[in-house]
């Protein structure tokens, strides 16, 4: 078979990606309510959904490797079967062991999917163009999966609407589709991905699983080190419960509302639907926030908007008013999301900033299941499997990074170079010269600046000092002085995904 072309790739990864969403925004409308029309209370629906958050939350680490030591292609396959396998017993589950059994097969599956497709795009885009861009592709990809959830939920409130089928309940209808639809996706992963080089072997899954366990270690390590660090896992942590009740409870309370389980199904799928939309709306938001607000104040008074929703899902009378709750709970949802995991990335660097593991499994943790929570935020981080900080290829995943704030402190403890709020020029015996800069040079309109000596300088548009002798030494970005850019100028030498 001849090479593919980077667009071949990108048509075939997106392809990929979005036959791997359907089949989930099918189920999403009807999970719960099935489940309670098979006989399951809600305390028993928590238990057996606690099965996939284990599996994951034990798996996730120690089968890191495991595309590397066997191939993408053999992985994914594996982790596509057990999702048919799992809906194939779904459909026919009527009791809480066989339910705790799809539950903890989803697990392995959400385990095993982990990257293995991201990566063999990137790995395929630079092995038919070294020079080629992959992240569009990327991006491109967070917007198929969001199309195919929402079509998927809104065919589903459909296939609902319609009735029974015969024996079948109308519940069960959209889990046969799905059925079927994850057949055709396994298919066409087995014609359309082609592995770009060989496996590994063996060494690399056993170099993965030893390495699990000092990578939660030095996790955990972060977390005493920087407060920073451990109130944003924390906020993900107890808004891990949150997302519990939106995206499990809702079907619950409309059922209660509306009176009938298959009509609030059927009114799911479209909502499931417009959710969607309305939570890209709110990602959109997200510039205008920045600018308004800034990302720590944005961000905080989202996550207390949105816990609004949520009570306003519980306490609003009517299916019309849970509704909007629920929509408007999206909405900011989908504007928070962005905030918040910039300012994760902000408090780690460089090789590090690529393992968000501790967070991504603290929130799963708290929810103890990853129905939809994989799709809400940057699900996968590619760069674990194919890169590490300063290129773009290698293989296993990164370790887990240093806040931002304690390198730059132990930097200037070092006395690497002038601190940010100083400037200073290079003598001809190569000494630094230190001057302070006026506030009115770092935050007013015109950058202007002192020289060493305590007079002031023009800043010209390269933002160098004039001194006398030796050559002009670059000076700290005045956004970031003003605290209204992102960190000191220190290069991000991180790849973008």
């Amino acid at each position: 078979m001849s090479a593919l072309s980077v667009r071949q790739v990108r048509f075939r990864y997106l392809t990929l990606y979005g036959l791997r969403w359907l089949p989930t925004g099918l189920t999403i409308p009807v999970m719960i309510l099935l489940m309670q029309e098979r006989g399951l209370s809600l305390s028993e629906i928590g238990l057996v959904s606690i099965a996939q958050g284990l599996v994951v939350l034990a798996l996730e680490l120690p089968t890191g490797g495991l595309a590397d030591a066997l191939g993408r292609k053999p992985v994914l396959v594996a982790a596509w079967t057990l999702s048919l396998v799992s809906l194939g017993l779904f459909a026919v589950a009527d009791s809480f062991a066989l339910f705790f059994l799809v539950w903890a097969l989803q697990g392995v599956y959400r385990a095993l999917d982990s990257g293995p497709l991201e990566s063999w795009y990137v790995d395929a885009t630079l092995a038919a163009d070294p020079k080629a861009e992959y992240e569009a592709g990327l991006g491109f990809a967070g917007t198929v999966s969001g199309v195919t959830i929402a079509a998927g939920a809104l065919l589903s409130g459909g296939l609902i609407a319609l009735g029974p089928v015969g024996p079948v309940s109308a519940l069960t209808v959209p889990v046969l589709v799905a059925i079927a639809l994850q057949a055709v996706a396994l298919a066409a992963l087995l014609l359309l991905l082609v592995e770009t080089g060989p496996a590994k072997g063996a060494g690399a899954l056993r170099a993965s699983v030893v390495e699990a366990p000092r990578m939660v270690g030095q996790a955990f390590g972060l977390l005493r080190r920087s407060r920073v660090l451990l109130a944003l896992v924390a906020v993900e942590l107890f808004w891990g419960f949150g997302m519990v009740t939106f995206e499990s409870l809702l079907p619950v309370r409309l059922a209660e509302v509306v009176g009938n389980p298959e009509r609030a199904a059927a009114l799911l799928g479209p909502a499931s639907s417009a959710a969607w939309l309305t939570a890209a709306a709110g990602a959109a938001l997200t510039p205008l926030l920045l600018r308004w607000l800034g990302a720590a104040p944005a961000a905080a008074l989202l996550r207390i908007v949105q816990g609004v929703t949520v009570v306003g899902m519980g306490l609003f009378a009517g299916p019309v008013g849970v509704l909007v709750a629920y929509l408007a709970c999206y909405t900011v949802h989908g504007a928070s999301n962005p905030l918040h995991t910039g300012l994760l990335h902000r408090q780690v660097d460089g090789p590090y900033r690529t393992q968000r593991d501790l967070a991504e499994l603290d929130g799963r943790a708290a929810r103890l299941r990853d129905r939809r929570g994989a799709a809400h935020r940057p699900r996968r981080h590619p760069q674990r499997h194919h890169g590490h900080a300063g290129g773009r290829r290698g293989a296993g995943r990164g370790r887990p990074a240093l806040p931002a704030g304690l390198a730059r402190r132990a930097r200037g403890r070092r006395g690497d170079g002038p601190r940010p709020g100083r400037a200073g020029r290079r003598r001809a015996d190569g000494r630094i010269e230190r001057g302070r800069v006026h506030r009115r040079a770092r935050c007013g309109r015109a950058d202007r600046r002192l020289r060493p000596g305590g007079r002031r300088s023009g800043g010209g548009p390269g933002g160098r000092t004039r001194g006398r002798g030796g050559g002009a030494r670059p000076l700290t970005d005045r956004r970031a002085i003003c605290g209204r850019g992102g960190p000191p100028s220190e290069p991000d030498t991180s790849e973008a995904s």
